[in-house]
């Protein structure tokens, strides 16, 4: 039996009386907040006065902080007059108590020199430890008596009228700790005989609690024994639905075994044990691990590794020595699995420690952690030590407890620990002995411990376990539903445990449904919950454990959308220095609610995030710093892109252009240095962006995705990108903003251009165009008429590409835009390339590379010699184009352009082949279609053609062909006018 609640208990000064002579005082917090002096009752004041006096008696002796009491009183939201509501709290309750009883002290306040007994929790205490030692030593009548004394004491509801979270938290666990003491008093009963009396009152108590197993057990053994064998049964069966349509899970163990014995009529449940009293019990060995799950699923690694560390200490492990004494302790999120993990492999290695296994709910997650004395006096008394010979210090119970183990082997669960300082007392300290210790911090200051982090599931794990929950066969008709459900649960083996338990008790569910009901973010949380099983009150206790700052942090960077978030990134979040923002970020780590995914990057699980996200929206005060925070955070990815883009584009004025900032930016003077960060950061960032639609942030929004458009030429992040301008697009249209309307179409028209789809792009460059002529917006009324000009081109309508050109290049120099003039020029070269003007061409893109050499080193060097190599090409002048081809190719590779990589690969293929060097021509084609090319799936089709045209001046016709059937496929599902010259091709491939 528990020895008492998990409340402090009221120390005792030993006094017997009032050195006065005069009556003692009494106090009584099971049932209305009350005081007496001898017979008299005493006047408490107002609720929140006897508030004060309930939390100050409730603390053992220690003194309470005036901060203390003011969130014991209050909570979250005290009134501005907080402390000197506590002072004038204290001063009448002073006045009304014996002198020296309420003491300030520390800028706070404690209640001393009370008897013995003078608090009637402090009596059922005593009661309910006296009872145990009686039950121990075999008086179970002595026993029963003692407990119902202690239950006497309850006077209705506890702590009946007190106001605050402290008191409802008291109110809980001396609720749960009464039903406790009912429980064992009703289990002696039976044990004497008395089952038939015992009837009435566990039938009243299973209505009142009717999830309460362990009540429901009961009643059918009194039941039975009572010779009403078919209401036993019917007991059972009323459990087992109810249990199925609320929890969606069966009776647990105990509960089963106990319907089948009854339904075989077992003779050992028809009469109950009465040993005599006084008749000392048998000494047992200790075997306190709780049940393992019997759907246990997955955690292979992990069980191998702790596994072989408890057999070190057995002497069974591999390689040399053994028998040590062997710590483990086991790291992770709540609800990802440390307790079934850790029971599951104790039960395991049970045999390897033959003298017992402890096990203890250290509570750490909750408000008020197990003291280490406590759970050692448990663990002496289960190991067969007296009451009497359990000394009171620390200290000696700690002594004594190793003493105890030396020369046993005993393996000792300690689940749920706060810290290193509550864990260490109650570690054995000989060999053959070993601890296994689940935590949510990890535990490096253990010294000599095993350090394991448990992270997630993994996928197939996941489905696994749901599946063993649910059954094969409705999770074989909707696999990827299961699939679907899994994933909202984040791979968390308690929020899948929590959706299967679901769907099992609902016959009527399809898998579908309840990922229909998960797939919705802002309900998950609410959906993932079963009876007392819930995802976000597992997270609610880590959650509670951290001080003010770290609970700020927690929340708002769970405003952010990315997948993870830098460093950097976080300090702009909470507007703090990088190393505060360390600190912060690290300890949320220490206690599982952020994972460090590399060195100075964060993430959060996601059912965390959405955690994170209801407390902010709950917790931060005022409301609007939410968006200050994301705000923060986009200007510095605006700031920081603006740099970049500026570095690699010297003398481009695109960044004069752009919405101003508040937030520091990171600053770079090496490019690659930049362009890591910029990749690195181009999830992160886009969803910044994303994230800005719909608030007043959409125009930094939109010049961000702008600075940032070497994502869409890189190829690496081309498809998001292109969501997130359609996205800025149609809330700039809905807005009525013109100007960011304008530039969004700017961005989402190079997306467009990279991927071959002209048509669409001819539509957004138009529009783009309109908008910014109406805003004025020179920047992104160039950019949008260079685009138009590069659709021109590929819609073979030179002469319109060479106007629109002219126009971009006008605007860029009204502009002072250097650097944009000599980009555009090279597209102008291209332009009358194609009109046949090739002199020209070859002019215009040396003049274009003259300009920017004079601007600096820039990615745009590279559409330099790009242009000015086709324009050579077409000269016939393939050495020298061969070399300006090379000197682009390596300015790409070096800025991770990829797509302008394959692109350029291409084109020396068409020079090689030009110079009748089809051997070189296959190879650079061939890496053009590894690589990726700009222009999508037509400029494929054209990779394509001319790697035939190579094979084919090979002599590989079939390959040839195969080539080509496929380009003319590609050019066929996108109209390109390419079709019929590959018709052709294939056509007199076929007639040779």
């Amino acid at each position: 039996m528990d020895g008492g609640p998990r409340v402090p208990e009221q120390r005792h000064s030993g006094s017997p009386a009032q050195p006065d002579g005069s009556a003692a005082l009494r106090f009584g917090v099971l049932g209305p907040v009350r005081a007496w002096r001898g017979g008299q009752a005493l006047a408490t004041g107002s609720p929140q006065q006897r508030a004060l006096l309930a939390a100050l008696l409730l603390r053992e002796g220690r003194t309470a902080t005036a901060a203390e009491l003011i969130d014991a009183l209050w909570g979250e939201e005290p009134p501005s007059q907080a402390l000197a509501a506590v002072r004038t709290y204290a001063s009448r309750l002073r006045k009304v108590l014996d002198p020296g009883v309420l003491v300030s002290e520390s800028g706070g306040y404690a209640v001393r020199g009370l008897a013995d007994g003078a608090l009637d929790l402090s009596a059922a205490q005593d009661l309910a430890a006296g009872a145990e030692k009686a039950r121990g030593a075999g008086d179970f009548a002595g026993a029963r008596d003692a407990l119902r004394d202690a239950l006497a004491l309850w006077d209705g509801e506890v702590l009946a009228g007190v106001p605050g979270p402290y008191a409802e938290g008291q109110r809980v666990r001396l609720e749960e700790w009464r039903l406790q003491l009912t429980e064992t008093c009703l289990e002696l009963d039976l044990e004497q005989g008395g089952h038939a009396e015992a009837v009435s009152e566990l039938t009243a108590l299973t209505a009142a609690h009717p999830l309460r197993e362990r009540l429901r057990e009961l009643l059918m053994l009194a039941l039975y024994r009572s010779g009403r064998q078919a209401e036993a049964l019917a007991v059972y069966a009323d459990t087992r639905r109810l249990l199925a349509d609320e929890l969606g899970v069966d009776p647990r163990a105990g509960l089963q075994e106990l319907q089948q014995r009854i339904l075989r009529a077992d003779p050992g449940l028809a009469e109950p044990s009465t040993p005599a009293a006084g008749t000392a019990a048998p000494p047992v060995r200790p075997a306190q691990l709780p049940a393992t799950v019997p759907d246990f699923t997955g955690r292979a690694p992990f069980v191998r590794e702790l596994s072989d560390a408890l057999a070190a200490a057995s002497g069974d492990g591999p390689g040399p020595g053994g028998r040590v004494m062997a710590v483990s302790a086991l790291a992770g999120i709540g609800g990802v699995g440390k307790t079934t993990l850790a029971v599951h492999v104790a039960h395991r290695a049970r045999a390897a420690f033959p003298d017992g296994q402890l096990y203890v709910d250290l509570q750490g997650a909750g408000a008020r952690p197990a003291e280490p004395e406590t759970v050692l006096g448990s663990f002496l008394r289960a190991l067969g030590t007296a009451d009497s010979a359990i000394p009171d210090s620390l200290e000696e119970r700690a002594a004594l407890y190793r003493s105890v183990l030396d020369g046993r082997r005993v393996l000792v669960l300690l689940d749920n620990a706060r810290d290193a300082a509550q864990v260490r007392p109650l570690l054995p300290g000989t060999d053959g002995c070993a601890a296994l210790v689940t935590a949510r911090v990890r535990m490096v200051d253990l010294a000599g411990a095993h350090l394991v982090d448990l992270d997630v599931m993994s996928p197939e794990e996941a489905l696994a376990l749901f599946t063993r929950i649910v059954g094969e066969e409705r999770v074989a008709a909707e696999r990827e539903a299961a699939l679907d459900v899994v994933g909202a649960c984040g791979f968390l083996p308690l929020a899948i445990r929590i959706a299967a338990s679901r769907l099992a008790a609902r016959r009527t569910w399809t898998v579908s449904v309840l990922a229909a009901k998960l797939a919705d973010e802002r309900r998950r949380l609410d959906e993932l919950q079963a009876g007392d099983l819930a995802v976000e009150a597992t997270f609610e206790l880590g959650y509670g454990q951290l001080e003010p700052a770290q609970a700020r942090a927690f929340r708002l960077l769970g405003l952010a959308d990315g997948p993870d978030i830098s460093l950097a990134a976080a300090a702009a979040v909470l507007d703090l220095p990088a190393r505060r923002t360390e600190d912060l970020l690290e300890a949320l780590v220490d206690t599982s609610l952020l994972e460090s995914a590399a060195p100075g990057r964060y993430r959060f699980h996601d059912l965390v995030r959405l955690y994170a996200r209801a407390c902010a929206e709950r917790d931060e005060h005022p409301p609007a710093e939410r968006g200050a925070a994301l705000s923060r955070l986009l200007d510095f990815y605006l700031a920081t892109a603006a740099g970049i883009y500026a570095l690699e584009r010297p003398g481009d004025r695109l960044v004069d252009h752009l919405e101003q900032t508040e937030s520091e930016a990171l600053r770079f003077t090496d490019g690659s240095a930049a362009r890591d960060w910029l990749y690195t950061e181009g999830q992160s960032l886009l969803a910044s962006v994303r994230q800005s639609v719909g608030t007043d942030r959409l125009r930094r929004a939109v010049d961000l995705l702008w600075a940032a458009k070497d994502l869409v030429e890189s190829g690496a992040n081309a498809r998001q990108y292109e969501a997130t301008a359609d996205a800025v697009c149609e809330a700039a249209r809905l807005a009525g903003d013109r100007r960011t309307e304008g530039r969004a179409r700017t961005t989402l028209t190079n997306v467009l251009l990279v991927t071959g789809r002209i048509r669409r792009a001819e539509e957004e460059a138009s529009l783009a165009l309109e908008c910014a002529a109406w805003a004025e917006d020179v920047a992104a009324g160039s950019w949008a008429a260079n685009d138009r000009g590069l659709i021109s081109l590929h819609q073979h309508r030179y002469a319109d590409g060479k106007d629109f050109f002219d126009r971009a290049i006008r605007g860029f120099s009204e502009a002072g835009n250097r650097a944009g003039e000599a980009t555009t020029s090279f597209n102008l070269s291209r332009a009358h390339l194609a009109m046949g003007n090739v002199g020209k061409a070859v002019e215009i893109a040396r003049d274009g590379l003259a300009l920017l050499a004079t601007l600096g080193r820039t990615v745009r060097l590279a559409n330099g010699h790009y242009a000015l190599a086709m324009a050579l090409t077409e000269a016939g002048r393939h050495t020298e184009a061969l070399g300006q081809y090379n000197d682009a190719l390596t300015v790409f590779v070096n800025h991770r352009q990829r797509l302008w990589e394959g692109t350029t690969h291409f084109r020396i293929a068409e020079a090689h082949l030009a110079a009748r060097r089809p051997p070189q021509a296959a190879q650079h084609a061939e890496q053009a279609l590894a690589v990726g090319c700009i222009g999508g799936d037509r400029m494929r089709g054209n990779v394509l053609t001319l790697l035939g045209r190579s094979l084919a001046a090979l002599g590989q016709a079939d390959r040839a062909r195969a080539c080509w059937r496929e380009a003319l496929n590609l050019y066929e599902e996108t109209g390109a006018h390419e079709a019929a010259a590959v018709r052709a091709l294939l056509a007199s491939v076929d007639a040779a």
